[in-house]
């Protein structure tokens, strides 16, 4: 059995399915499409596509909260906002497993400690790496990094395209999609929520 972690992360057992079993899926969705997956140029697609789900997924395989255990106090009492913008998103959505592509813009407050800056982007990463909702995605990232800090208020902004709806059904290109999710002082204060608005807002309309 190996354990994952859910959507709430909480452990859940699961049957280990082997990279050969998981080849052979691929050979017969290969088989499904009215592909021969015995000709040359295919002999080694699904151990490819093995190999490249495992990048793909490779959130489901690290705990995002353990990236934000390490703090640092000296910053001098600074209690302002941090803003991090233009994280690239590289996520798949769990309807079609279709590729969502944009950025994610986050945003925290302090309380008496801060967390390195690339830890930031490395949770946006940790989370973008498994089946996803935008909706939810958006939401994940903020409790956890409104948990894990301890901080006064988080923002989080994701804006990008579904390549479900922009290369299948509805096929609107152009479409993009914003989620916002705000937490502690950028909910309550909306003097906070409108100048972490105005940071991003130059990104946004770029």
């Amino acid at each position: 059995m190996k354990l994952v972690k859910d959507t709430d992360n909480k452990e859940l057992s699961q049957k280990q399915v082997s990279d050969k079993e998981a080849e052979e899926a691929f050979r017969t969705i290969l088989s499904w499409m009215g592909e021969d997956p015995n000709r040359e140029g295919l002999l080694e697609t699904p151990k490819r596509v093995i190999k490249a789900f495992k990048e793909y997924f490779k959130g489901y395989n690290e705990d995002p909260s353990k990236i934000l255990d390490k703090t640092f106090g000296d910053v001098e009492g600074y209690d302002d906002m941090v803003v991090q913008k233009n994280i690239s998103v590289q996520s798949h959505c769990e309807h079609h497993m279709a590729p969502i592509i944009g950025k994610a813009h986050v945003a925290y407050i302090p309380k008496e400690r801060v967390v390195g800056l690339s830890k930031l982007a490395r949770v946006v990463e940790v989370f973008s790496k498994r089946l996803q909702t935008q909706e939810r995605l958006t939401m994940q990232i903020a409790n956890t990094l409104m948990d894990s800090l301890d901080a006064k208020g988080v923002a989080v902004t994701i804006d990008s395209t579904h390549q479900c709806m922009t290369m299948r059904g509805i096929k609107k290109e152009q479409a993009t999609t914003v989620t916002n999710y705000y937490l502690g002082q950028f909910k309550e204060d909306l003097s906070y929520q409108n100048r972490y608005l105005r940071f991003i807002s130059t990104t946004l309309k770029d």
